[in-house]
């Protein structure tokens, strides 16, 4: 670490999360973890850095890996949003449904303004196969916090095609792609509702990202 690095982070713990989440962003997953891991044991009380680690737990699909790293930011601040959407999204992932949406309804309590947070409520209710009206509200919610946002449109058109709206589940899928043509499960998931293509989804490419664009 070079004594600039030092002064313009504040110290090792900025830099390695620093150093960390550049690599995230180049999707050097296991190098990124590699990087931060000792910054966590030598200073277990940053929560960027087990935020940033529960985000890349995700991303290697470590979802108790993800769910240890939130609970750890969890402890070091209750009500920061950003750790209880990233345990609600592990939970999710290791079949705690109920867990999952609890935790994602206390993201929303802490910032209700965050479209990202009313999205991960949607996808935690969807994945529950519950209160599918509750996803569809949740999801319409996330628009109108960020109508530019192409991923609300696609978890949108998820929670209307669960509640058998098809014909509004395509608008709105087709709205997704045409603000982010490239989007390979929003396609598919429109040619599966257009009956061109099997329900099968393609597989997820890594980094594919989390909370949308902007999570």
């Amino acid at each position: 670490m070079t004594p600039d690095l030092q002064h313009a982070f504040g110290g090792p713990t900025e830099v390695g999360v620093a150093r960390a989440a550049t690599l995230f962003e180049q999707l050097d997953l296991e190098q990124a973890v590699g990087v931060l891991r000792p910054v966590l044991a030598a200073d277990p009380g940053t929560i960027e850095g087990w935020i940033l680690m529960a985000r890349l737990r995700l991303a290697l699909d470590d979802a108790a890996g993800a769910l240890d790293a939130a609970d750890h930011a969890i402890g070091l601040n209750q009500g920061e949003p950003r750790s209880l959407a990233l345990a609600s999204r592990a939970l999710t992932l290791l079949g705690r449904h109920e867990e999952a949406v609890t935790m994602a309804y206390r993201a929303v309590i802490a910032d209700p303004r965050n479209a990202l947070w009313h999205d991960r409520v949607a996808w935690a209710l969807l994945s529950a196969e519950r209160h599918i009206a509750d996803a569809e509200q949740a999801a319409r919610t996330a628009i109108g916090l960020d109508p530019t946002e192409a991923h609300y449109y696609f978890t949108h058109g998820v929670a209307l095609e669960a509640m058998g709206h098809v014909d509004q589940a395509r608008q709105a899928l087709l709205t997704s792609l045409r603000m982010e043509p490239e989007n390979p499960v929003a396609q598919h998931r429109l040619a599966v509702l257009n009956g061109e293509a099997e329900r099968e989804a393609p597989a997820r490419k890594k980094g594919w990202r989390l909370f949308g664009r902007k999570g």
